[in-house]
């Protein structure tokens, strides 16, 4: 066995995986859902038999949060079954499982930073499947999968918060941006490069968090992303959570805390702000080619 394969692999952190992974030479097969959809267990066991992977990398998911709320059955199918078929496929041919999670999985009402092991608490239909996830990949993998939690995602490969907001900066002459909701926005060339590490580092089996470090919130991320492309971050206003109608409740705090990096070896990643500044290039880039 040898070699690496991603599912979701048309997605944001998908991508950027696949591309961190051959940028080291690594053998790795990139799946998109029209390449294997996780929902047909018979699909997935057979194309794990087949390709016979160390190591598999489950990105695929049903991420429309509001749309969870009134199909929350076909949301589990992705996020939960998806989930079970893939790690049921793993143990089949003895590889080993990165499944990538998320903050929903927690309630969003903590004061201080959520820890690997806190109990979660979903308040969506979309955190109740992520965490069935969760579940079903820890029960039939317990000593050779990693399940890493992130939060609040950006990219150049994908229609994200911060694209969005620098699309907006040359379109609006002023902008609402909630202010009560706390995170860690977080680059997914950072998370490819932790799944890299925690893979190949002495990290024990168990759940781990990916997200930057330090904490703002959309409205502070949206007056840096201002900054960077050179408008006034002053045209960013700040609005409160119940000015927006949403089928699926943000929660208030999605800070994820990074204590079980040092039991690993692993370094986390590093400031938000930073990340942002590493990540400017490729943003800005696709900013200026919105196609």
């Amino acid at each position: 066995m040898s070699g690496w394969l991603v599912t979701g692999a048309g997605g944001m952190l998908g991508r950027d995986l696949v591309t961190a992974l051959r940028g080291r030479g690594e053998e790795v097969a990139g799946l998109a859902r029209d390449d294997l959809d996780v929902t047909d267990q018979d699909a997935v066991h057979s194309t794990l038999r087949d390709g016979r992977p160390a190591v598999v990398v489950n990105c695929a998911a049903w991420t429309a949060v509001d749309a969870a709320e009134s199909a929350e059955d076909d949301a589990l199918l992705v996020n939960g079954r998806g989930a079970e078929n893939v790690a049921a496929a793993c143990a089949a041919v003895g590889a080993r499982l990165v499944h990538v999670s998320t903050d929903y999985v927690f309630g969003g009402d903590a004061r201080r930073p959520y820890a690997e092991d806190d109990p979660p608490a979903p308040g969506t239909a979309y955190g109740r499947t992520k965490l069935a996830g969760e579940q079903a990949v820890r029960k039939l993998l317990p000593d050779a999968s990693h399940v890493l939690r992130t939060a609040w995602l950006y990219g150049a490969s994908g229609q994200n918060f911060v694209t969005t907001m620098i699309k907006l900066a040359g379109e609006r002459r002023a902008l609402d941006v909630v202010n009560d909701q706390r995170g860690q926005p977080t680059w997914t060339v950072d998370v490819a490069h932790q799944i890299i590490a925690i893979t190949g580092s002495r990290a024990a089996p168990g759940v781990y968090h990916a997200t930057s470090s330090g904490e703002t919130t959309w409205f502070g991320l949206a007056r840096q992303v201002f900054r960077l492309v050179g408008a006034d971050p002053d045209r960013v206003r700040p609005a409160v959570s119940g000015a927006y109608q949403r089928l699926a409740p943000r929660p208030a705090y999605s800070v994820l805390g990074h204590d079980r990096h040092a039991a690993a070896g692993v370094e986390p990643i590093g400031d938000w702000h930073q990340a942002l500044q590493r990540a400017w290039p490729a943003l800005a880039a696709r900013g200026a080619d919105p196609g």
